[in-house]
């Protein structure tokens, strides 16, 4: 997958994705490689821009774990959190665990509220 970033005009995170698209003049054109419903909503919000927006590829890369985050689950796991419970561990490589948690950590920064600590949210093997 390297060789398909670094291939690319752009590349970057999600909201990196959105805000350069939102950032997009009319006219513009866009090729985009990511979660297929993602680049639906952008596209749609662009359209009324006169920005175009399109899938990469002719292959629909749905990611239904992606596809499953939804604003009710995501308040049960974040209220589970809130209470100390930790109801989805996610198993990470050891050699992938220092970019996880560097990026996991620079969400939650991001967040106005202290509801969860980022210390409840842990790495393991």
């Amino acid at each position: 997958m390297q060789e398909v970033v670094d291939a690319a005009d752009l590349s970057g995170s999600t909201e990196f994705i959105i805000r350069t698209i939102q950032a997009a003049s009319a006219g513009e054109r866009w090729s985009v490689a990511t979660e297929v419903h993602l680049v639906a909503r952008i596209a749609r919000a662009a359209a009324e821009r006169g920005v175009h927006v399109e899938l990469l590829s002719g292959c629909q890369c749905l990611c239904t774990t992606m596809y499953r985050i939804d604003q009710p689950h995501l308040a049960w796991a974040l209220d589970a959190l809130a209470e100390g419970r930790v109801v989805n561990e996610i198993r990470v490589h050891k050699d992938a665990r220092v970019l996880a948690r560097s990026a996991l950590d620079r969400m939650l920064a991001l967040t106005e509220s202290s509801a969860v600590r980022s210390d409840s949210a842990r790495l393991v093997d």
